[in-house]
């Protein structure tokens, strides 16, 4: 009988709850078994024990010796991320980046497009993610160590454009604004926007902020454009095609591809679209070498260390123009 990844999750929060619910449609099916959730504030921890019947752990350390897992799932604010560096150090494990981007189906015809050569040499594209200001004034704002939208969102585009050009960073060039969020009292960049010169030519130019008025229709405005010597492209991801306006709200859009919800006769949840995909694909990938198979057979198939840490770089390249006035970051010297 194959073996089904045991696993723990580190972080209650908003995106833990995804976590929570992608595990569970993975229990149901038989590819995994949910043990445990570690959360630093009691009444998470506690309610997300009561709603999915995990072991709640204030230390995710105790967690671990505790509880013989296969798997950890780390869903914890920006700065208290896994080590990169550490994880780097140990290639004989699985190591997957949640990037859910390249789960989205428009997002995978636009790299078949790229890679079948029909856009041609990519020249040039344009990325946008912008949240609700009700995002960085109310969510995070008692993190004890600050994000910023770049880290946050646009991170998520930049390990989109990497891996639709397969193709590392090479220099930056970042300029932004303090001045909404610090007038509420969060001291974080209001927005970043940033030029990616990447070594195959390509220059992508990617805005992300967190400000947008609480009337915008969607929590999340997004989306992309890529111009090559032989087409362009360009999706919209917040504008759909599914809108509504009730009695007393604001017109609002949905982007249903993301996150679903069915219901079987004997009353289960299915939990579906790319934002639970991507979190499932983690423990088929595991299951795979818990079973056997070889991990470097996976190569290509995620977002794994490698990819995690250009990203990473360019990100830190972004925020080191920034901080500095929008000088030209070499990201090789970093």
């Amino acid at each position: 009988m194959s073996k089904a990844v045991r696993v723990g999750i580190v972080g209650a929060g908003i995106f833990g709850q995804w976590h929570l619910k992608a595990f569970t449609q993975l229990q149901n099916d038989g590819d995994a078994e949910l043990l445990a959730i570690s959360d630093l504030i009691k009444d998470k921890r506690e309610k997300a024990a009561e709603d999915y019947g995990v072991t709640p752990y204030e230390d995710y350390r105790e967690m671990i010796e505790k509880e013989n897992l296969d798997a950890i799932s780390v869903v914890t604010p920006d700065a208290f991320h896994a080590d990169i560096e550490t994880s780097k150090n140990h290639p004989e494990q699985l190591f997957m980046v949640d990037y859910h981007k390249r789960f989205d189906m428009y997002h995978i015809e636009l790299e078949r497009t790229i890679r079948d050569g029909k856009l041609g040499n990519i020249h040039y594209g344009y990325a946008y993610m912008e949240d609700r200001i009700e995002v960085s004034r109310d969510w995070f704002r008692s993190w004890p160590v600050g994000s910023s939208p770049f880290w946050f969102i646009g991170t998520h585009f930049v390990d989109l454009i990497y891996w639709l050009l397969k193709s590392k960073g090479d220099k930056v060039f970042a300029t932004g604004r303090r001045e909404k969020l610090k007038s509420l009292g969060v001291d974080f960049w209001d927005s970043i926007t940033a030029q990616i010169l990447f070594k195959n030519g390509a220059t992508f130019t990617v805005d992300a902020g967190w400000t947008l008025p609480e009337g915008f229709e969607a929590i999340v405005n997004q989306g992309i454009r890529v111009i090559g010597s032989e087409g362009i492209f360009e999706i919209d991801s917040q504008d759909r095609g599914a809108g509504a306006c009730l009695k007393g709200k604001t017109q609002r859009s949905f982007n249903l591809g993301l996150y679903s919800e069915k219901h079987t006769p004997d009353g289960k949840v299915i939990y579906g679209g790319y934002g639970i995909e991507s979190i499932m694909e983690f423990a088929y990938h595991a299951n795979y070498v818990l079973n056997g198979g070889d991990i470097n057979d996976l190569k290509g198939l995620y977002a794994d260390v490698d990819d995690g840490f250009e990203v990473a770089k360019i990100c830190v390249g972004v925020h080191k123009s920034a901080d500095e006035g929008g000088t030209v970051i070499d990201l090789d010297t970093l």
